[in-house]
């Protein structure tokens, strides 16, 4: 029998928990049944292209946040980004997106801000809250850390990761001796 060693391990076991993140945010619980919940899963290259990204965006805005958070992205084996079609209406007529009901939300234009597009459908947030609440129970339970962080999905959305999503959230994940996304400065 080969020997697998705590690297190669460690690292096939983070790549398994987050497909299952995915398989999470798939099956949470969504408006109506109508699933507008878009997932991906970047490691290699690409994690590295989001970083790069992150520190382009904490430069041009002056938010050393970005260029930390760039740092925890480099330093995790693979991020699970979680996106919605949150531009699509979702039919109660509630008005919580600004207008009266939801044929005036769906014509409405949509504008595109420094890092999402607009006005969202308060049923599709609360969507994406509620899968990427989910994603992050798995890798919770199965010992994985992870953290949601904003600022990954900003990028991913200027590196047109996910087209279809209107907002995006990035979780990383990772697993060393010391949660790398405790203590932050």
């Amino acid at each position: 029998m080969p020997i697998i060693n705590s690297e190669e391990g460690e690292r096939e076991g983070i790549m398994q928990v987050s497909r299952l993140m995915l398989v999470s945010a798939r099956t949470a619980p969504k408006s109506g049944g109508v699933d507008d919940i878009l997932t991906a899963l970047v490691s290699g290259k690409e994690k590295e292209s989001l970083a790069k990204e992150m520190e382009k965006i904490g430069e041009e805005r002056s938010i050393s946040g970005f260029e930390r958070d760039a740092g925890n992205t480099r330093n995790s084996e693979a991020v699970v980004l979680i996106g919605v079609r949150g531009t699509k209406k979702y039919g109660l007529n509630c008005g919580a997106c600004g207008y009266v009901d939801c044929d005036e939300f769906e014509k409405a234009e949509k504008k595109t801000g420094q890092d999402f597009t607009g006005s969202t459908c308060v049923f599709k947030a609360l969507d994406l809250g509620i899968a990427v609440g989910s994603a992050v129970k798995t890798a919770s339970i199965l010992n994985v850390d992870n953290r949601i962080m904003y600022r990954i999905g900003a990028a991913a959305r200027r590196l047109n990761m996910m087209p279809e999503a209107s907002v995006i959230m990035g979780i990383p994940v990772s697993a060393k001796g010391k949660n790398i996304y405790f203590d932050r400065k």
